[in-house]
C-alpha cells in the first residue's frame, strides 16, 4: 500500500516529488524518501514519519538535479526500519541506482535464498532488493535489457520508478495489480501511484502505465516496450477502489468517488432496513454512506466526527479510559444520534475490533439501534500482493459465521456487499480483478507462501 512519484528533466524535480508524495501520504505513514539525479551523480533523503515532518527546506535544497523519485512506506515485506526506506539507492558495476516499489512479490524469499547461499548480501528486508540484485547478476550493458531480464525472474505485484544518473524508468507488472500512471508537466514526464498527485502538482493526465509496459525517460525521450508475454487475465486490486486510494483519483480508468457511491447504492437495493439516519465511518465510508442514502432515501448525517489532527503515535493517560484509541481519532454527536435508529456504512471489516468499538461508543451515546452495513464482501484471505493484511486466522470473516460476527461487534443488524455487487460496474470482472480478499481465488502460485499455495481451500483463476 505504499506510494510512488517520478519527475524527469524538471529543474523543481525534489520538491515536486515532495509535493507528489504529501498527496500520497494515505498510502503509507511509516516513512519516506527521495532520491535526485543531476546527471552525474544520486543524492538521497529517507526518514521514518510523514513527508510533512521528514523534509525541510534546507534538506530539500541538496537534492539537486532535474530528476527525482519518491515513496511513502507502509510496510508489508520487511520490517519497519530505517534499512527499509524507500527510494533504495545502490551502487553497481554500472553505476548509481535507485528504486522505489509498490506491491508485493511473491516469491522474493525464494530467490533471496538462493542468493545469499551464494554469497550475496543485502542491505534491508524487503523484497524490492531482490530486482537489484538480479539487475546486478546480468552484464549487459543496456539498462532496459537489464530491467527487463530482472523483472522477467519476480512473480507477484509491482509498480517500479527506478532513476539512474542519467535515466529515469517506469514499470507495471504484466497482471497490473497496482496503478501507476503516467503524466506530463510542460514537457516533464511525471510517474505517480494516483492522479491525485498529478493534479497537486498541476501535470497533465496523460494516460495508465499499462500492465507489463516499461517506460524509458532519457534526452532521447520517452521509449515504451512491452517484453512480457500477456496473462489471460488482469488483476487489478479491487481493493484500491474499496480503500486504499484517494476518492479524488481516478484508477484503473475509473473514478474512486464514483465507484464507492455505487458501492453504497448496490448495498442499499441489496440490504435494505428501516431508520432514521445513514451515518458514515470517516472518512473511507463517507462516499458509500452517501450513496447509500441516495438510494435510500434515509437521510445522510455526519453522526461521527473525525479528529483530522492525530498523528502516528500518542500517548494514553494514566487511568484507563475504554475505546480511547478510537475515541480520540472518532466521537459521535450525541445530540444528533441520541434515541435514533442509524445505518453505520463503512468500508471494510477486517479483525472488528474496530468497528466493535465504534458500535459500543454509538451504543453509549444513546442510539437506540445500530444497523451496521459493510460496502464490500467479507474479507476471508489475506493478500500477498501489497496489502498488509493480518494472516487468515485474525481475520474475522475467516473465522466467524455472520451471526457471530455481528455478535461481537454488537450491533443490531449486520450486511455485507455481495461479490456480485461488489463488480456491479465491470461485468466481466474475472477478467480485469483481484478480489482473492474476499473469494480466496488467487491469480497465481504463491511460491513464498506454500501453506497457502497447498491448502485445500487454495484456488487459483
Amino acid at each position: 500500500m505504499c506510494g510512488i512519484v517520478g519527475i524527469y528533466n524538471h529543474p523543481e524535480a525534489s520538491r515536486l516529488a515532495y509535493l507528489g508524495l504529501y498527496a500520497l501520504q494515505h498510502r503509507g505513514q511509516e516513512a519516506a524518501g527521495i532520491t535526485s539525479s543531476d546527471g552525474g551523480k544520486l543524492y538521497s533523503h529517507r526518514q521514518m514519519g510523514l513527508v510533512a515532518d521528514i523534509f525541510s527546506e534546507e534538506n530539500l535544497n541538496r537534492l539537486i538535479g532535474s530528476s527525482a523519485i519518491g515513496h511513502v512506506r507502509y510496510s508489508t515485506t520487511g520490517a519497519s526500519n530505517i534499512k527499509n526506506i524507500q527510494p533504495l539507492k545502490f551502487t553497481y558495476a554500472h553505476g548509481g541506482i535507485a528504486v522505489s516499489h509498490n506491491g508485493n512479490l511473491t516469491n522474493a524469499q525464494f530467490l533471496r535464498k538462493k542468493f545469499e547461499q551464494e554469497g550475496s548480501i543485502f542491505q534491508s528486508t524487503t523484497d524490492t532488493e531482490v530486482i537489484i540484485h538480479l539487475m546486478a547478476k546480468n552484464f549487459d550493458k543496456d539498462l532496459h535489457t537489464r530491467i527487463v531480464y530482472a523483472l522477467g525472474q519476480v512473480e507477484g505485484a509491482y509498480s517500479l520508478v527506478f532513476l539512474t544518473e542519467t535515466k529515469m524508468i517506469a514499470a507495471r507488472d504484466p497482471y497490473g495489480w497496482r496503478p501507476l500512471v503516467l503524466g506530463d508537466l510542460n514537457g516533464s514526464p511525471v510517474v505517480a501511484s494516483e492522479t491525485c498527485a498529478l493534479d497537486l502538482i498541476e501535470a497533465k493526465f496523460v494516460r495508465e502505465v499499462e500492465p507489463g509496459e516499461v517506460l524509458i525517460f532519457s534526452e532521447k525521450g520517452t521509449e515504451s516496450f512491452k517484453p512480457f508475454d500477456k496473462p489471460k487475465k488482469k488483476a487489478y486490486c479491487i481493493f484500491e477502489h474499496v480503500y486504499f486510494s484517494r476518492p479524488d483519483s481516478e484508477v484503473f480508468g475509473r473514478n474512486v468517488y464514483e465507484t464507492r457511491k455505487g458501492f453504497g447504492q448496490a448495498l442499499a437495493k441489496e440490504n435494505p432496513i428501516e431508520a432514521d439516519m445513514v451515518v458514515a465511518v470517516p472518512d473511507s465510508g463517507v462516499p458509500a454512506a452517501l450513496g447509500y442514502s441516495e438510494e435510500s432515501g434515509i437521510p445522510f448525517q455526519m453522526g461521527l466526527i473525525r479528529n483530522h489532527y492525530i498523528g502516528r503515535t500518542f500517548i494514553e493517560p494514566t487511568d484507563n479510559i475504554r475505546h480511547f484509541g478510537v475515541k480520540i481519532k472518532l466521537n459521535a454527536v450525541k445530540g444528533l444520534v441520541e434515541g435514533k435508529r442509524i445505518i453505520l456504512v463503512d468500508d471494510s471489516v477486517v479483525r472488528g475490533t474496530t468497528c466493535r468499538k465504534i458500535v459500543s461508543m454509538l451504543k453509549d451515546a444513546g442510539v437506540k439501534e445500530v444497523h451496521f452495513r459493510v460496502s464490500s464482501p467479507p474479507t476471508s484471505w489475506p493478500c500477498f500482493f501489497g496489502i498488509d493484511t493480518p494472516e487468515r486466522k485474525q481475520l474475522i470473516a475467516a473465522q466467524k459465521s455472520l451471526e457471530e460476527i455481528r455478535q461481537f461487534i454488537g450491533c443490531d443488524t449486520l450486511a455485507y456487499l455481495s461479490e456480485e455487487n461488489l463488480f456491479y460496474f465491470q461485468k466481466n470482472y474475472d477478467e480485469w480483478f483481484c478480489d482473492a480478499c474476499f473469494s480466496g481465488k488467487f491469480p497465481i502460485s504463491l511460491k513464498d507462501h506454500p501453506d497457502i499455495s497447498n491448502s485445500k481451500s487454495f484456488k487459483i483463476k
